[in-house]
């Protein structure tokens, strides 16, 4: 045998297109940007794979209904996650093929007191949500999105949030220090330039023209003057809001040849759209039946309701399998899931951190990672060879364009993913997703390439 046959080796995806898939990774690149601008939190993402499923035939999931072959169904936790099922031929003892990614992304939150006026100026108080560098969130446009829920007539009414998305509408911005006074802050370590209690939003300068003698913050009656003919708020209202600050970009295509997607949220949307579309595209029934899982909070230690370690997902498969009559030990223990999650792309800039050998690199294909974790693996879910064996030879009979990753150089850091919660509940798992560069920023960088072979993998998974 020759060394090319017996040499394992990273190569370009590039050579290795076919003329049906140059055309497809332009048309799915806009159908994705166009997804990212408007799924910029996970409530946003819920509702546009909901209307994407829809479109396509699916139903929302009732557990007082039966299933069989080929029914559509998708069910939404609490508005910021959602599980797509199509059901397959074979029982649910044989399993299900599982994909499972994350809507939520690093962003920055609004408190629960936020508001407060200082030297002329109106701000609202923050605390940031997930891994980020905090100066990168400084002297950038963003937008205000989320919903307030206000009591009316003694219910409960959930009201939508969405300023700066538009050309017209104003954004809003985190004030930095000029160069001619940053002396003293140039000289702090780059998690110390900027303080998270000094993450704080300028929203306004103007007074209010309301006459009121025992008003001193006229600023702030301005701000909430405007948000109570807006959204029927008063400051009490955001005790029981969910508001975040995200960065008012475009996704736009990168470089003369438009071979990269720039955008904010790539981490996990990057995997969790081809996870979801695939599946929404199925066009025949598959022999297993196939679920897309995605869910919130990944960013914090997916805790909480809506998080992978919440009990919502062993609910729906409890009620798939009781409508089946099957154990739900059984399916688990049969199925195999792709951890759709993201993995550093290599990057020539900072090549001390990486190593070039285990790294993911862009336009190289779909990403298979045996395992994430730090410190000895400490924190992953690391693949049995026999799993990476079957995914292998599902995307090299597909024609799917793979490579391997990692995250990054042995004690450099690392991370991890929601491979492990499922994992724990006996499904055997791999992580297989994307790679990205300047990742956790608030634009992040993707080959369109890499993009519809994640799209590809999935669908060859779903299939198999």
């Amino acid at each position: 045998m020759t060394a090319e046959q017996l040499f394992y080796d990273k190569k370009t995806g590039f050579d290795r297109l076919t003329d049906s898939d140059k055309h497809a990774i332009q048309t799915y690149a806009e159908g994705y940007k166009r997804f990212l601008d408007e799924a910029k939190t996970e409530r946003d993402a819920v509702r546009e794979i909901v209307r994407m499923a829809e479109a396509k035939g699916f139903r929302a999931w009732t557990r007082d209904g039966g299933v069989k072959p080929g029914d559509r169904l998708y069910q939404v936790n609490r508005g910021k996650g959602i599980t797509l099922a199509v059901i397959g031929t074979e029982s649910l003892r044989h399993g299900v093929h599982l994909t499972a990614a994350h809507l939520d992304a690093p962003r920055i939150d609004i408190r629960t007191v936020p508001l407060y006026e200082d030297n002329g100026m109106a701000f609202f108080k923050t605390h940031y949500y997930g891994g980020i560098k905090k100066y990168q969130w400084t002297a950038i446009p963003l937008e205000l999105r989320g919903v307030v829920c206000v009591c009316e007539n003694g219910q409960v009414k959930t009201v939508p949030v969405r300023v700066g998305d538009q050309l017209d509408d104003p954004k809003f911005v985190i004030t930095d220090l000029l160069p001619h006074l940053a002396s003293e802050q140039m000289t702090k370590k780059a998690t110390d330039i900027i303080k998270g209690e000094g993450m704080n939003i300028l929203i306004g300068s103007a007074p209010s023209e309301t006459v009121d003698e025992k008003c001193a913050d006229k600023i702030k009656l301005a701000v909430m003057e405007h948000l109570n003919r807006a959204y029927g708020m008063t400051e009490a209202d955001f005790l029981s809001a969910e508001l975040c600050c995200v960065p008012a970009f475009k996704a736009c295509d990168i470089g003369f040849d438009r071979s990269l997607v720039g955008a904010y949220g790539h981490d996990d949307r990057v995997c969790s759209y081809p996870a979801a579309t695939a599946l929404i595209d199925l066009q025949t029934t598959p022999a297993h039946t196939c679920v897309c899982l995605l869910v919130d909070k990944e960013e914090i230690g997916s805790d909480g309701v809506t998080g992978m370690q919440s009990r919502a997902f062993d609910t729906f498969i409890d009620d798939l399998c009781r409508a089946e009559d099957v154990l739900t030990g059984e399916c688990l223990e049969n199925s195999v899931c792709l951890s759709a999650d993201v993995c550093n792309a290599f990057d020539p800039n900072f090549p001390e951190v990486s190593e070039k050998r285990n790294d993911a690199r862009i336009n190289c294909g779909f990403a298979l990672v045996k395992y994430t974790g730090s410190r000895g693996k400490a924190g992953t879910n690391d693949a049995p060879a026999e799993l990476m064996a079957r995914i292998r030879c599902i995307l090299d009979k597909a024609g799917v364009i793979w490579q391997t990753g990692q995250l990054g150089r042995v004690d450099q850091g690392g991370g991890g993913t929601v491979a492990m919660y499922l994992a724990n509940r006996n499904v055997d798992t791999v992580d297989a997703g994307v790679p990205v560069l300047s990742m956790h920023s608030p634009f992040e960088l993707i080959a369109k390439l890499d993009l519809y072979m994640a799209y590809k993998g999935f669908a060859a998974f779903y299939q198999d």
